[in-house]
């Protein structure tokens, strides 16, 4: 269900104005048969055509105790080698350890107006048989979309809101230690192409079809 009428803007509006409404409007939404609540209209709709993307990359956590990679790992070492090469570091990979390194696969979500600028969230997972990432800094990691090119990079401290500790034969672990989050890593150094300044009219997709609600987005934005 979409309201489409009502988001026809005047030559003075325009789109771009729209848009900031979509974002302010706060929607009375009925639950049920006697609860009703306030809500934003972004939270209960979308622009029809406008999408977030997400964004993979590879990288390297240093910094680890002893917990990362092993040196079975050859990617890792490579990946090492070549990191130090490009910093004018010349380093034979047959011969580093990379006990305190870890390969990681780098994602995040990019929202549909994102700016260049802004941050945005990153998890990180471990590619190799790290065992935890505890403790290690994600060196700066580019992240690319499905169509190969660089929309953000990402570089900071993980965090993994879990632990894994060893001793006297016994083992505790809570969470997944081999993943993790670098709260605001990732940086947008790309926006994503949208041709929403030059649309005339914007349809607005409820995620949940309902035509009380439907009456009631139209009504708020009309009030505007």
């Amino acid at each position: 269900m979409f309201c489409k009428r009502s988001l026809e803007p005047t030559r003075r509006s325009g789109a771009p104005k729209v848009l900031i409404l979509f974002a302010l409007i706060v929607v009375l939404v009925t639950n049920g048969a006697t609860c009703a609540s306030m809500v934003r209209l972004k939270d209960v709709a979308s622009i029809q055509g406008m999408r977030s993307q997400q964004l993979i990359g590879y990288g390297l956590v240093i910094g680890l105790n002893g917990t990362g990679d092993g040196s079975g790992t050859k990617f890792t070492t490579q990946s090492l080698a070549n990191m130090l090469d490009r910093l004018g570091i010349r380093a034979d990979a047959t011969r580093i350890k990379v006990d305190n390194v870890a390969a990681v696969v780098a994602t995040c979500t990019l929202p549909a107006f994102a700016r260049s600028g802004s941050r945005l969230d990153v998890t990180v997972s471990s590619l190799g048989d790290a065992s935890s990432l505890q403790g290690g800094t994600l060196l700066m990691t580019p992240l690319r979309g499905p169509d190969g090119k660089i929309y953000a990079v990402a570089q900071g401290p993980v965090s993994i809101g879990g632990f894994l500790a060893t001793g006297a034969g016994a083992k505790s672990q809570k969470n997944h230690p081999t993943a993790g989050r670098v709260p605001g890593g990732a940086i947008v150094e790309r926006d994503l192409k949208t041709t929403v300044d030059r649309r005339t009219n914007l349809t607005i997709r409820l995620h949940e079809e309902d035509f009380t609600t439907a009456a009631r987005v139209a009504e708020a934005i009309n009030e505007k």
